[in-house]
């Protein structure tokens, strides 16, 4: 039993722990916490407000109070004669003609406190709860520096006062009569500043209105922070899925709002990913292909060679079509290390000041006896100085893959592959170009799109040439000048007409 209690509660710290550190507690926590804020300094505002209100009451009340008393003492100007300790009556003390008389004014309540004190301290009347040491102890008060215009004495009235007067803060205003009035003294008169108990039911209500917020907060912030976080939760559940071997799926969230950017970025990143992923393994495939093709070819050669004893020209034979397929297999690997170093970043570009035309003229008059060989007329076009930019060796080899392509397809009479440079400043930035023209076969439009895909032929039937003296193409010539013009700045682009021909360019930005 103890076993499964100690299980449980594991699992309930497990996923309380979990909660406190998920962004919807947090979320919940910094809502909570600026209602709190917003609620504390409101509570404070309307509290301060109501306070000084109340208290401005009173004020505005004693005033009322001691204007009707002092109309009271004005009209009363007969001497108050007064019984001493024995009963007998003591000489004309000053005082007024009538007791104060709190029926004179409706704004006199039980618990408002009105009394005249002598000038030396001798409390001649009063009325209202106060006791004769309350008044003196609001006059000793009020004779150590309180306000000409009011006193506000907190506990002025004793405990054993009862009713509405017990336990409250009095507002005294202090006048003295003038002197030549026959009643002389110091008016002293006071109201309770909260005597209906409005503060206190103020501060519970705003009490019990906080905690009723803040419990709607922390219930609605705890809702509302889950449904702000479900577009995550998705993303997450989506992202859990996705392997290597399954990039197909997608998040699709279909809102407009920052978690719905993030999904559709999500979603983009994925389509890129899986594009990759493609590449690669077309790329895997095609070069598996590529190299099984030849491979086949030797291993068929040799097994027909040392079936039985031959003449000797069966055996040249043989090795020549090994030498051949050797061939290309060497120069795949090379086409596949170059791109590979390309596609990693460590093909690094020597830039130097070159002049595009005579890198033209260098292929021409090097790719000559290729073309003679192959019986094609290589001839060079106009070729105006093309100042450019670039490294010397990549561009070498971008013009031979376009010039030695255009050898393999030119036309099947009259061939004739021609190559020429030109300018074009009014374009912005102004660039340099070179174009390789042939008067071949032409390419379908369907095709040129994909001309400069890795390991793409437009006639697959011509992948492998039955000229084994010549260079045999990998697939990979159109795709590297692609990669050298763009790592220059630059790009590639083919125009083609079935029956016609086909011109390939490539510019680059001058220097």
């Amino acid at each position: 039993m103890k076993s499964r209690f100690g299980l449980q509660f594991s699992a309930f710290t497990r996923r309380l722990s979990r909660l406190v550190r998920s962004v919807r507690f947090r979320l919940m926590l910094w809502s909570l916490g600026i209602i709190t804020l917003i609620l504390a300094g409101f509570s404070v505002f309307i509290y301060t407000q109501q306070a000084r209100d109340i208290q401005y009451d009173s004020q505005n009340r004693v005033a009322q109070m001691s204007r009707a008393l002092f109309t009271v003492f004005h009209d009363s100007t007969v001497n108050l004669v007064s019984p001493d300790d024995s009963g007998n009556v003591v000489g004309n003390a000053p005082g007024p003609a009538a007791p104060i008389d709190r029926s004179r004014s409706p704004i006199f309540q039980s618990y408002d406190i009105a009394a005249l004190v002598s000038p030396a301290g001798k409390v001649n009347q009063k009325v209202g709860p106060a006791s004769d040491s309350d008044l003196a102890a609001v006059l000793k008060t009020w004779l150590n520096g309180g306000s000409s215009t009011g006193l506000l004495v907190t506990g002025a009235i004793s405990p054993a006062a009862s009713g509405a007067a017990a336990g409250q803060n009095y507002y005294f205003l202090l006048a003295p009569l003038p002197a030549d009035w026959l009643s002389t003294g110091i008016l002293v008169i006071g109201t309770p500043i909260d005597p209906n108990g409005r503060l206190p039911a103020l501060a519970l209500n705003l009490g019990l209105g906080s905690l009723a917020i803040l419990l709607i907060t922390l219930v609605g912030g705890y809702w509302l922070a889950g449904r702000v976080m479900r577009p995550v939760q998705t993303i997450t559940r989506a992202a859990q899925k996705i392997s290597e071997t399954d990039l197909t799926r997608r998040i699709n969230l279909g809102t407009r709002d920052e978690l719905g950017e993030l999904a559709d970025t999500f979603d983009q990143m994925l389509g890129r990913l899986q594009s990759a992923f493609d590449r690669q393994r077309q790329f895997t495939a095609d070069a598996s292909h590529e190299l099984r093709t030849p491979l086949t070819i030797i291993e068929l050669e040799t097994e027909r060679a040392l079936d039985r004893r031959r003449k000797p020209e069966e055996y040249q034979r043989a090795l020549e079509v090994i030498q051949g397929e050797n061939e290309t297999m060497a120069r795949l690997v090379t086409d596949l290390l170059t791109l590979a170093r390309m596609d990693a970043g460590q093909a690094p570009l020597k830039r130097e000041p070159l002049d595009l035309s005579d890198l033209a003229l260098e292929i021409v008059e090097r790719l000559q006896p290729l073309a003679n060989h192959r019986q094609v007329t290589l001839v060079s076009g106009d070729l105006p100085e093309v100042p450019i930019q670039g490294d010397r060796q990549y561009l070498i080899q971008m013009l031979t893959n376009l010039v030695e392509n255009a050898l393999k397809y030119a036309g099947e009479n009259d061939k004739t592959v021609t190559v020429e440079t030109g300018c074009c400043q009014g374009d912005d930035p102004p660039r340099g170009w070179v174009r390789v023209i042939d008067n071949g076969p032409g390419i379908p439009p369907e095709h040129l799109p994909h001309l400069f895909d890795r390991f793409y032929r437009a006639d697959k039937a011509r992948g492998h040439l039955d000229d084994l003296s010549s260079s045999t193409s990998s697939g990979l010539g159109l795709a590297i000048v692609q990669w050298i013009a763009v790592a220059h700045g630059g790009g590639a682009s083919v125009t083609s007409q079935v029956g016609k021909g086909s011109t390939f360019e490539v510019w680059l930005p001058l220097l």
